[in-house]
């Protein structure tokens, strides 16, 4: 039983994690930008530019993730991007200079890439250790739950509170999640474990496999940076979907939460690969609806599909990296991680630049989707590839 009551703990613990580096100091930006916009000067260059710094700072700690082998130097960075974390979110509110932002949303990066690949790494080796599953979906709920907690403050907030007061708002917030995050992860353990050699056992891919996977991670994050960052602001500028913003990325918070945990039963019957070449196909209509129809329903049905499998994808694909390295699975974590925030730097301030020039994100949309198609094709061949291989590595997954 204690054992049982340790588990959940410690799953926990990695929820309200990335509730607080995911849902506040990453996506409150989302539902909080038309605010901005309208009682600040952002425009939208700016706001993308905003969101490139972000994972510029991701990109970062992704490099520092993948560089560190030390458990309890992972620990170590892993709380002190807590701290940052709650820092970043109260000093959005503390400044409008632009520099400054742009300072504060590098640093919430960093936080993010701490939680995400640290957090994730230090969650995942104490389940290995303690011989439970190595599936990370209840973990990765987190970031569903934070999103909806960040639309759910804005709506209510709005009204009652100016851009500023929302993010004290927030930091307050993140400083309540913070606490359990960082109370109910014990101290990683370094010595060996008894029983777990096996699990323990590092099993890495062949070359080719990770040089595919990495292009197709990068589609995945250039699809998903875009809606994730201009969803709420893509809703609001239709004439007749007005004020349906925040409600959209509600619905996308609580699609995305159990997302994981659904494509994880689906990888036990199709397989990882395949699992992950399904999700990405479903993400292709979420992130275009919003660009082929201004009706409610198609941005409701947009949010839904794209809240179900981007986190979906970034689950199998870090649990995947779990499996090759689990005595240190922050490095293919880091590795991969590192291509999906290129995408996500890249894409935002192209998406931001294109939208002021036109007027709306239609073309962006539209640039992401095709992106999504070119990395589905690339899970294809990969997946043709393990069919044909008699590598075992590539289909340990099965």
């Amino acid at each position: 039983m204690t054992k049982t009551i340790n588990r959940y703990k410690v799953l926990a613990s990695g929820v309200f994690s990335l509730m607080l580096v995911m849902g506040v100091a990453r996506f409150a930006y989302t539902p909080l930008l038309p605010v901005m916009q309208s009682q600040t000067t952002l425009g939208d260059a700016a706001s993308g530019w905003l969101a490139s710094f972000n994972y510029i700072g991701y990109l970062c700690g992704a490099i520092i993730a993948a560089s560190v082998s030390s458990l309890e130097l992972k620990d170590r960075l892993y709380r002190t991007g807590l701290i940052l974390a709650v820092l970043t979110t109260l000093g959005m509110g503390l400044t409008d200079h632009y520099l400054i932002w742009s300072l504060l949303r590098f640093v919430a990066g960093l936080t993010t890439a701490g939680g995400m690949l640290l957090g994730s790494a230090l969650v995942l080796n104490w389940l290995l250790r303690h011989q439970f599953r190595s599936e990370l979906g209840i973990h990765f709920s987190g970031i569903g739950l934070g999103i909806a907690l960040t639309a759910v403050v804005v709506e209510w907030g709005s009204p009652l509170f100016d851009w500023r007061e929302l993010w004290w708002l927030f930091s307050l917030l993140a400083l309540l999640l913070a606490i359990p995050a960082w109370y109910w992860l014990p101290r990683p353990n370094t010595l060996p474990a008894a029983g777990t050699q096996s699990q323990m056992q590092d099993n890495p891919p062949g070359p080719v496999f990770i040089r595919m996977m990495l292009v197709a991670y990068f589609c995945a994050g250039w699809g998903y940076v875009i809606t994730a960052t201009f969803i709420v602001a893509i809703v609001e500028r239709e004439p007749s979907l007005e004020g349906l913003g925040p409600m959209v990325f509600l619905l996308l918070g609580l699609a995305t939460a159990p997302a994981c945990i659904v494509w994880d039963r689906i990888a036990r019957k199709t397989g990882m690969l395949m699992a992950l070449l399904l999700s990405l196909i479903t993400q292709i209509p979420g992130i275009l609806l919003p660009a082929l129809s201004d009706s409610p329903y198609a941005v409701v049905f947009s949010a839904v599909l794209f809240g179900s499998t981007f986190i979906g994808i970034v689950s199998l694909v870090l649990t995947m990296a779990g499996r090759f390295y689990p005595s240190k699975p922050a490095k293919l974590m880091g590795k991969l991680t590192l291509t999906y925030g290129v995408a996500q730097i890249v894409a935002p301030a192209i998406t931001g630049n294109l939208a002021e020039a036109s007027g709306n994100f239609d073309l962006g949309l539209w640039i992401a989707a095709g992106v999504v198609v070119l990395g589905a094709a690339v899970m294809l061949c990969l997946i043709a590839l393990e069919r044909d291989s008699e590598h075992p590595v590539l289909v340990a997954q099965r």
